[in-house]
């Protein structure tokens, strides 16, 4: 991800001039049935001892994290997440224009160029997603609405083409969100990515098998209207991710978050659910490999 993506995706303890925790928070206990991240950005260096790639699998993996979906939001990050993805056999990939650089893209006149660029990664066999699209009003003013709106139809399109799931990226946006996918038609497989609705956000995803994925901010004490989203949405359209290295989970907010951390918002969603653990992970693995397809398939 470009510096500038990473300046407007920083987690706000750090916008707000406090001064972070750099370090890697504790290993959660291991989950008792393994799960997957499916959202995460693993090119991101942080922390002041910063984990590659093949560090991060590998501590999700002893936590119970099998698998992790890399998520680009521009053409560098989309090309690094599908070539690693396709000798990384615990990593999928998503390739797209984050909303936030489609107006950058569309002044310079290049966007249809990046979008054809995505175009030919979506083709990858380890390339299942085509994310994080969407619309983003908080970063973006009005003046790259347009931009947004052009590049968000013609992923639409391309997750259509591939027959591929799309990762949605919504921020102060839900309404325009909505009503393009209903006007244009979503793709099959919808993943609202840290889903941020409420419960009657979900309620309409559910009626159309849009898939919510929880992140960290489930355990932030504000989002009282995220947990009762997660109450009224159907089990079997619940994912987890981790947005990482952003969005960490309450009691390490602002430290750098990655893939094992996962297990800690499983067990928060389990509470806010009074399920038992181990049937939600085994839930939501399931609804994670009907999303996305099995990590074993298509290697280089």
């Amino acid at each position: 991800m470009s510096e500038s993506a990473y300046i407007r995706h920083r987690d706000t303890t750090a916008e707000h001039g406090q001064t972070r925790d750099l370090s890697y928070p504790p290993a959660p206990e291991p989950l008792p049935v393994a799960v997957y991240d499916n959202h995460t950005h693993l090119e991101i260096s942080d922390g002041d001892e910063p984990l590659d790639f093949h560090e991060q699998v590998y501590l999700a993996a002893e936590v119970g994290v099998i698998g992790v979906v890399q998520v680009g939001g521009d053409v560098p990050t989309s090309e690094w997440s599908a070539n690693t993805a396709a000798i990384e056999p615990r990593m999928l990939a998503a390739v797209a224009i984050h909303p936030n650089e489609a107006p950058n893209y569309a002044a310079a006149g290049t966007l249809d160029v990046a979008l054809a660029r995505i175009d030919d990664l979506a083709a990858m066999p380890r390339t299942r997603a085509i994310g994080e699209t969407g619309l983003d009003y908080f970063r973006t003013g009005e003046d790259g609405r347009e931009a947004q709106h052009y590049s968000f139809e013609a992923h639409i399109g391309l997750a259509k083409k591939h027959d591929i799931a799309m990762q949605i990226h919504d921020r102060d946006a839900h309404d325009d969100v909505i009503a393009t996918l209903l006007r244009v038609g979503a793709p099959d497989t919808t993943v609202f990515h840290c889903f941020s609705g409420d419960a009657d956000m979900a309620r309409i995803a559910a009626d159309h098998g849009w898939y919510l994925s929880f992140s960290g901010t489930i355990t932030f004490k504000k989002n009282d209207d995220l947990r009762e989203a997660l109450r009224v949405i159907p089990r079997e359209l619940i994912l987890v991710e981790t947005d990482a290295p952003f969005l960490t989970p309450t009691p390490y907010r602002g430290r750098p978050n990655a893939p094992y951390l996962v297990p800690i918002t499983m067990r928060a969603m389990a509470e806010v659910l009074d399920a038992d653990l181990g049937d939600l992970c085994a839930q939501v693995a399931s609804n994670t490999e009907r999303a996305y397809g099995s990590w074993a398939d298509g290697l280089a």
